[in-house]
């Protein structure tokens, strides 16, 4: 199944096999409204209770939402996409090291949800790292690209 990995392949003119879905199950684009407002939590508020009920009602309304004033430097942000990218682009033989399609792994490289069970796939390329505990984690995090860790 690594040969499915978006990033190992280097062009295709149609989706794979069990990548298309049908057309009754396809979103209607035309149905979809827009909405500017996405919530926008600050986590520079002061108030801790009041980030969490921002939290907790944006969850509730919209299913996600922005975060601002999060600590997270610009150069750090740009690092992070950067190896990210670096890391998509290695060789498909090296991603593969640590392709599997088991949900239960905490470390792992795969496509769609859960392949397995899956009678319709999304095709979509991520790797999954558990991170908390950081020191209980890190060592098994790729290596390659070195400034991965």
């Amino acid at each position: 199944m690594a040969n499915q990995l978006l990033s190992t392949v280097a062009y295709r003119d149609s989706l794979p096999e069990g990548y298309a879905r049908p057309e009754h199950d396809r979103p209607r684009l035309a149905d979809v409204r827009t909405d500017t407002n996405i919530p926008l939590i600050d986590l520079a508020w002061p108030d801790r209770h009041r980030v969490i009920a921002e939290i907790d009602q944006a969850c509730r309304t919209y299913g996600f939402f922005q975060v601002i004033n999060h600590g997270i430097s610009e150069e750090l942000q740009e690092k992070v996409m950067a190896v990210g990218l670096e890391f998509f682009r290695l060789p498909p033989e090296e991603k593969a090291k640590l392709y599997s399609d088991e949900p239960s792994k905490k470390i792992r490289l795969s496509t769609s949800f859960n392949v397995r069970k899956e009678t319709v796939h999304n095709w979509r390329d991520y790797l999954r790292l558990h991170c908390h505990p950081l020191e209980e984690f890190v060592p098994d995090w790729p290596s390659n690209p070195e400034t991965f860790k």
